[in-house]
């Protein structure tokens, strides 16, 4: 039967973007290459436009559009909310119906109708495949043709989301010039799912598969809901070269309640208990889906990323997606090769926190008692506090039982650039004391003895660092968004000092108070030291200044928590015991408190000592934690006080990490030159997920990259630049994610501040964006 608005798989070529979408045109291709594929359908780009026309909405649209303020969040979201309405609620054209309940009853056959997934396709192609990435919708388990006729309209509405016109409209492409296919495709019964790359996409290797497969639908994995199987084949000897087997502890399956969507459920509920360890393919599933990977790398040519499902009902394998790995490096030899099978006897695994690879002894740290530790050894410890820093910048790695990419461990170590595994569960249990490892925290693997793995990716990263500044300027561009470094450790400084960096945006006092002070700033006060405090918190941030200047410091004061601030000397005896110490004093509430006006002010002198003594104009003030303008006016006037006016010669700065600051950014422009965004607490403020937590970490909660937040930080960007001040970010998400950064930088932040190890190739991926948005705009005046 011919249809003027579907097209079947098979009808289909990786050239028919236009028609389908990039994903309508994938499942064509692999369908014709013989891959096995679930059947279905397109219902095509023409359909949507011809939808659009003949319904009249498409001048609906274009009004409502006309009178919309795009940086009016509110009215952009109703709007936007409107047009999906009017969309959802507008009778389908006859004919695009008929042949839709026409190509499913086809699809259907002669047995019960299939339940299957509808799936947005977007055509534009010279759209940024990143930008499209989630902002469409995928809807599963639809049974019946008026239900997947409805379906295919709700994928018509989302291409008319906040998000999506926005940036349609900020990038100057016309709205109408881009049109959604929808790919009815029959939905496979999945015992178990997950994604494939062909190469191995950490280390860059070519000749290695890596797999993740989990129970279920592969939303889970997808989505981040699920730690998933992690295999590692060898393509030409396909050999299982590692594996490592998860808990499962949840599963995405079909809701059998209903004839459309999904419910998660606990697999030890839905399964049992065995299958939460259970490794969830056999070696031999592992080889049969890594040959027929490989056969879809070689139909294109090029490393893939593909979405597979193994089918409950006939026991075969589906691939459901491939695409180009667009983030893979330059292969990285790491020298695994050379090391002997029988040295490479795995002892714990975690979460990769601060990358490098570290050997020497194990040191346990328990009861908070650091004095075993020497230069050289691996700290093991449950979790690490502020107490633990010295020890930690001797350690040559750190390994801890819990916690999450942000929680102390992770940010410190980063901080001081040492190798850092988190969340590992039992290692204080299963290494030794004196036992000789070697951590590779760039896989997040401990392994037994001392094995050569290769060269330190922390090393690699600053290798530059030894470059003289005039060479380091040649070699890396001259960015628009500035790229600021933070620094714990001050002594740090002479190590980083010629990275390619901006400035400091973020120095914490802390480190100085850790290291160098050894007392809670009260304790000192009482018995008469205040002086020292002055001078050595002077000291910390001389030595800094000098190093870079004239380039900033953006020194934030002190924001140790009240359980920090109890590990110091004398400080059982100042701070109170909280409930929730991460949401209670800390920051700029207790600086207006007499409890610690007296610290606060020491700090204040000090800051001033560096600046006046020295001359070192190149030292900036930012307060943390701010959560009211009141408060905020408070402590400028004590500042004041002490001899820092803000003014041309003073920049004074706010963490912007409660969302009051975000709510109330107007007001709080008034009183600044400037925020920095603290993506760690805005993100726990925002989600109401501690940031803590490895529990929350692991099942994909706390996510500098969620709609929430980025929506939040572009209000904060859009208001803080209409009355001419900056906004940086010094949260470890720009440390991190790569493509955060990227929405960064086209949001229009002024600067990013990264940790050390990420400095060089942040400058890069900054100066490669806004060359892209250059190319975009000047398209867009053609």
């Amino acid at each position: 039967m011919g249809y003027q608005f579907i097209k079947w798989f098979n009808e289909l070529t990786k050239e028919d973007v236009a028609m389908v979408g990039g994903k309508g045109a994938n499942l064509g291709e692999l369908t014709r290459a013989g891959i096995r594929v679930p059947p279905g359908f397109c219902v095509t780009a023409d359909a949507y436009q011809y939808f659009v026309k003949s319904t009249g909405l498409q001048v609906k649209i274009r009004a409502l559009l006309a009178e919309t303020d795009l940086s009016d969040v509110q009215q952009l979201d109703e709007n936007t909310a409107k047009i999906r309405q009017m969309i959802v609620l507008t009778s389908m054209p006859t004919e695009i119906k008929n042949e839709i309940i026409s190509a499913y009853g086809y699809l259907t056959g002669s047995g019960n109708a299939p339940r299957v997934a509808v799936r947005s396709s977007a055509t534009a192609e010279d759209l940024p495949e990143a930008s499209f990435a989630g902002q469409q919708d995928t809807y599963l388990n639809i049974l019946g043709a008026k239900e997947v006729v409805s379906h295919v309209q709700k994928c018509w509405a989302s291409l008319w989301t906040a998000r999506a016109t926005y940036y349609r409209q900020t990038q100057k492409f016309d709205h109408f010039d881009v049109y959604l296919s929808a790919v009815v495709q029959k939905l496979v019964s999945a015992a178990k799912s997950g994604v494939a790359f062909t190469a191995n996409p950490v280390t860059g290797t070519r000749d290695e598969i890596m797999i993740n497969a989990s129970w279920g639908l592969g939303e889970a994995v997808v989505a981040g809901i699920v730690t998933p199987d992690d295999y590692i084949i060898q393509k030409d000897k396909w050999e299982i070269k590692e594996k490592e087997v998860a808990e499962k502890k949840i599963m995405v399956i079909r809701d059998p309640a209903k004839e459309v969507g999904t419910i998660t459920v606990p697999v030890s509920e839905h399964l049992g208990n065995d299958y939460v360890t259970k490794q969830c393919l056999s070696d031999d599933e592992i080889i049969n889906l890594s040959k027929e990977c490989t056969r879809i790398e070689k139909h294109y040519g090029s490393p893939q990323d593909i979405e597979w499902a193994y089918d409950n009902d006939d026991g075969q394998f589906y691939l459901l997606q491939a695409r180009p790995i667009t983030t893979l490096g330059e292969e990285r030899k790491d020298n695994m090769s050379e090391v002997k099978k029988e040295d490479l006897e795995v002892l714990v695994k975690g979460m990769a926190a601060s990358p490098g690879i570290a050997s020497g002894k194990v040191t346990i740290i328990r009861n908070d008692d650091i004095s075993g530790v020497k230069e050289g050894d691996i700290l093991v410890t449950i979790m690490t506090n502020p107490d633990m820093v010295p020890a930690m910048s001797k350690a040559a790695a750190i390994v801890t039982d819990e916690g999450g990419r942000t929680c102390h461990a992770a940010i410190v170590s980063r901080e001081l650039g040492v190798p850092c595994i988190v969340g590992c569960k039992n290692a204080t249990d299963v290494l030794k004391e004196g036992q000789e490892v070697t951590v590779d925290a760039t896989r997040g693997v401990v392994y037994k003895g001392k094995v050569d793995l290769g060269q330190n990716k922390t090393e690699t990263a600053n290798s530059a660092a030894t470059f003289p500044p005039e060479i380091m300027r040649e070699i890396f561009p001259v960015t628009a968004t500035k790229v600021y470094m933070n620094l714990g450790e001050p002594s740090l400084v002479e190590k980083y000092k010629n990275l390619p960096f901006d400035g400091i945006g973020l120095m914490r006092v802390e480190f100085i108070f850790t290291n160098m002070i050894k007392a809670h700033p009260m304790y000192l006060i009482k018995t008469g030291q205040q002086q020292f405090m002055i001078d050595k918190l002077a000291e910390g941030l001389t030595s800094v200044a000098q190093a870079i200047y004239p380039r900033p410091v953006v020194v934030r004061m002190s924001d140790f928590r009240t359980n920090e601030f109890r590990g110091l000397k004398g400080g059982e005896e100042v701070e109170p015991i909280e409930n929730n110490p991460m949401i209670g004093w800390r920051g700029v509430s207790r600086y207006i408190s007499e409890e610690y006006l007296e610290g606060f002010r020491a700090e204040c002198k000090a800051m001033r000592k560096a600046r006046e003594e020295y001359g070192l104009t190149n030292i900036w003030a930012m307060l943390p934690f701010v959560r009211t303008t009141w408060e905020l006016k408070q402590v400028k006037a004590i500042m004041e006080e002490e001899g820092l006016k803000q003014g041309l010669n003073f920049k004074l700065w706010i963490m912007a990490e409660v969302p009051s600051v975000i709510f109330m950014a107007d007001e709080f422009s008034q009183l600044v030159d400037g925020f920095s965004i603290g993506s760690n607490d805005l993100t726990q403020l925002i989600l109401g997920a501690d940031r803590d937590s490895g529990v929350l970490d692991s099942m994909g909660y706390f996510d500098e990259r969620d709609p929430a937040i980025k929506r939040a930080i572009a209000h904060l960007i859009e208001t803080a630049h209409k009355y001419g001040k900056t906004v940086s970010i010094c949260g470890q998400g720009p440390s991190i994610y790569p493509e955060f950064t990227e929405f960064l930088v086209k949001t229009g932040i002024d600067s990013v501040s990264v940790n050390p190890d990420t400095v060089i190739q942040t400058r890069r991926l900054v100066a490669s964006v806004e060359q892209k948005v250059m190319l975009e705009l000047l398209r867009g005046k053609k």
